[in-house]
C-alpha cells in the first residue's frame, strides 16, 4: 500500500528532472495585440470584423458599442473592438 501511494510523487519527480521545468503551450485560440493598431480608423463591419479575428488569432469577437456596458472579465481567446457613433474604430485590445 505504501509504494502504491509513492508512485505518483515519484512518476512527477522523474518528470521534472528529466528536462526542466515544464512550459505549457499557448493556449489555442490566445487573443494577439500585434498589429491590431493599423484598424484604428477604419469603418466597422461584418468583413474588417474577420479581418480583425485573423490578425489577433482570437476565438471571439466583442464589438462595443458607444456607452455600451461591458464586463471587466479577462478572457485571453476574445477580441473586443470598439468604436464610436460613426462607426469608426476607436480601439482593439485582447481580453
Amino acid at each position: 500500500m505504501r509504494i502504491a501511494a509513492l508512485l505518483p510523487v515519484g512518476l512527477l519527480a522523474a518528470c521534472a528532472s528529466a528536462g526542466g521545468p515544464v512550459i505549457p503551450p499557448p493556449m489555442q485560440g490566445a487573443c494577439r495585440n500585434d498589429g491590431l493598431d493599423r484598424f484604428v480608423g477604419q469603418k466597422a463591419s461584418a468583413e474588417l470584423g474577420a479581418q480583425l479575428l485573423s490578425t489577433a488569432g482570437a476565438r471571439t469577437l466583442r464589438w462595443g458599442a458607444p456607452g455600451m456596458a461591458m464586463t471587466m472579465d479577462f478572457r485571453p481567446d476574445r477580441l473586443t473592438v470598439s468604436y464610436d457613433e460613426t462607426m469608426t474604430i476607436t480601439s482593439a485590445r485582447c481580453g
